[in-house]
């Protein structure tokens, strides 16, 4: 009885000193993909100038807009909804590892008060026109986990777009060739009448022979 209990107290030692195990979980292999990078920005204009709108991602708020400025998130990959105080209008995104995108924020008119929309713009277009704009004060960042206000530098060319496989029934098909053309003559030689097209002219022929001698009969009654 004494040799039983002092394996188990050893057994209980030695386990406690074990390195436990983690387990591998969907948030954890997500965390471990490098962050996407999408920049949100708006035009410098006097129209709704002093609106800021909100903008969101996957209803939380990130950030209230200024005139004239941007700010970047930091988010991990796959799908996310972005929009601003017009809930009637935002962007679903799924987001792939070392691409960027870039959402403007526009002012749309209304009866009372203008809202804040989102649009989804070209990379080349978006870099070209961050570069004039200024990053968003930090007093209008709601969200400084993943809001970053840092001046945003396009030092590397943009990623190539992925190319889409083609498909087993593309790849089986070749593609059409031309006929090689091995000779050509040059003659001064009628080519040979076409069987088919012979008939059809002595058909024609014909009857206009017989519609001739018709009008010559009415024509000259005897």
């Amino acid at each position: 009885m004494g040799k039983f209990r002092s394996v188990l107290i050893l057994l209980t030692v030695a386990s406690a000193f074990l390195p436990a195990q983690s387990v591998a979980t969907p948030q954890s292999e997500a965390s471990a993909q490098p962050k996407v990078s999408v920049y949100v920005y708006r035009y410098k204009q006097f129209v709704g100038s002093a609106l800021q709108p909100s903008v969101y991602c996957d209803d939380a708020q990130l950030a209230r807009m200024e005139n004239g400025r941007y700010f970047t998130v930091k988010i991990d990959p796959g799908k996310h909804t972005f929009r601003s105080n017009d809930q009637q209008s935002g962007v679903e995104l799924d987001l792939k590892p070392g691409q960027e995108y870039f959402l403007r924020v526009e002012i749309a008119t209304g009866m009372w008060k203008g809202h804040g929309r989102l649009v989804l713009t070209a990379p080349e277009q978006g870099r070209f026109e961050v570069k004039g704009l200024k990053p968003l004060d930090e007093s209008k960042v709601a969200d400084k986990t993943r809001v970053s206000i840092e001046e945003a530098k396009f030092d590397t060319p943009l990623p190539a777009p992925a190319k889409t496989a083609a498909t087993p029934q593309q790849q089986a098909q070749p593609l059409p060739q031309e006929p090689a053309v091995r000779e050509v003559v040059l003659s001064d030689t009628a080519a040979p009448a076409d069987p088919q097209t012979s008939l059809g002219d002595a058909a024609r022929v014909a009857r206009q022979k017989k519609q001739a001698a018709s009008n010559s009969a009415v024509s000259n009654p005897q």
